[in-house]
């Protein structure tokens, strides 16, 4: 068994590490991410996926996942980019005529960061905290399969379902009342977080030991959104950034506390 002292020791080492690290990351990676998140921003303005100031919160993620990861850390943001906003536009004819469709506007700044706020904070806490890293990606990609997994289970769930059901008793309300499921839509969801956590250990951003741990973080997150929409949200306590935003953070802190014991587990 490793004495107090060793601990003692490591951690020190950690920190040093760290501040040795951090500038080298800054140097190195610092003009290509902010040159892609720039881009990625840019891109995603023209197409009317966000306003101006959802573009300006998109660069300040981005960028904070490229400076730990790399330009690989990148993909998992664009899968979540695009899986969004395809499922926005689907059915957008019989959205509209439900009343509940997403304006033509795009995105605002508070949406895009009750979405992803929390992943900014798990990956920029790991530039502090090498020695961490694996655990704090994997917590910043359950918030990204989270914020997946939501967004895709409304969107297409409106878009397809002919039911829907109010998630904490189950009885039958109008398709885009707030915290109401259906089939199609939860599992949409649930298929768009295994493809984030894919995508994330496909390329390099977590190990593939982390990848179901993701996934369930970011469904778990999901039904907590449900909860929260069907309860306080729809009792006029809570908005739907609020929302959104508590569901991201949740999905982290479930991924960051079941990381450890299942590395301990596994070894």
């Amino acid at each position: 068994m490793m004495c107090a002292t060793c601990r003692a020791c490591i951690l020190r080492s950690g920190v040093r590490y760290s501040k040795i690290r951090v500038p080298g990351l800054l140097h190195a990676r610092a003009l290509p991410a902010a040159l892609v998140a720039l881009g990625f921003a840019l891109v995603a303005r023209l197409m009317g996926a966000v306003t101006g100031g959802g573009a300006l919160v998109g660069v300040l993620v981005a960028f904070i996942l490229m400076m730990v990861t790399g330009l690989n850390g990148f993909v998992p943001l664009v899968t979540v980019f695009l899986l969004t906003l395809i499922a926005t536009r689907w059915g957008y004819a019989r959205k509209q005529g439900l009343g509940v469709a997403e304006r033509r506007r795009g995105r605002r700044a508070s949406q895009v960061a009750a979405n992803l706020a929390a992943a900014a904070l798990c990956a920029g806490a790991a530039l502090w905290f090498w020695q961490f890293k694996e655990f704090l990606l994997t917590a910043a990609m359950a918030v990204l399969a989270e914020a997946a997994a939501d967004t895709v289970s409304s969107e297409i769930g409106q878009a397809t379902s002919r039911h829907a059901y109010l998630i904490t008793g189950f009885r039958p309300v109008p398709i885009g009342t707030n915290g109401a499921v259906s089939i199609e839509g939860t599992f949409s969801g649930c298929v768009a977080a295994c493809m984030v956590a894919w995508v994330a250990a496909q390329f390099g951003v977590v190990s593939w030991d982390s990848t179901m741990l993701i996934a369930l973080a970011g469904i778990a997150g999901m039904f907590l959104d449900s909860v929260l929409g069907a309860t306080w949200e729809n009792a006029g306590l809570m908005g739907n950034d609020a929302v959104n935003f508590v569901s991201t953070v949740f999905a982290a802190d479930l991924a960051l506390m079941v990381g450890p014991f299942l590395q301990r587990f596994r070894t």
